[in-house]
C-alpha cells in the first residue's frame, strides 16, 4: 500500500470511528463511508490533493426532486452564503431541483472526538436545511 493510500485509509478509519458514535456507518468497496443523518444520505471520502495535504470530503444530499421554483433556488443560494460548514449546490434535472451540501477539509492530526464534532456540525446543518427547504417547497 502506498503512503497516500495508507494516509487516506487512516483518515477514513478515524472518520468511521467518530461517526459510529452517532450513526450506522457502511464502508463501501472503495473505502468511502456512507450513512444517513435523519433523512439525509451522506458520504465521506478521503483524497490527497498534494503531498502532505490529505482532505476528507463530506457530501450530504439535502433534498431531491424539489419543484422548479425560482424562490426556492434563491433561498438555497442565500443559505449557501450564510453557512460556515459547507457549500450548497443546486442541480436542475428533468425531475426538479436537487440540493447538496459539500464540505472538504484537511483532516490530518484531528483526533476522533474532534473529527466527530466537525462532521456532526456539517450533517446537522444539512438536516436543518432539509427541514427548511421542504417546508418552503410545500408552501
Amino acid at each position: 500500500m502506498t503512503t497516500e493510500a495508507t494516509t487516506e485509509a487512516t483518515l477514513l478509519t478515524k472518520a468511521r470511528q467518530s461517526l459510529e458514535t452517532f450513526h450506522d456507518v457502511h464502508v463501501d468497496d472503495d473505502g468511502a463511508l456512507t450513512f444517513r443523518h435523519g433523512e439525509v444520505p451522506c458520504a465521506v471520502q478521503a483524497m490527497q490533493l498534494a503531498e502532505g495535504l490529505t482532505v476528507l470530503s463530506l457530501t450530504c444530499v439535502v433534498a431531491w426532486d424539489l419543484p422548479e421554483d425560482q424562490g426556492l433556488a434563491v433561498s438555497a443560494a442565500e443559505r449557501a452564503g450564510q453557512g460556515l460548514f459547507g457549500t450548497l449546490g443546486v442541480v436542475h434535472s428533468d425531475r426538479g431541483m436537487d440540493v447538496t451540501l459539500r464540505y472538504a477539509f484537511p483532516a490530518d492530526g484531528l483526533e476522533v472526538t474532534a473529527l466527530g464534532t466537525l462532521l456532526m456540525l456539517v450533517v446537522s446543518t444539512a438536516s436543518q436545511l432539509r427541514v427548511d427547504l421542504l417546508g418552503e417547497s410545500t408552501t
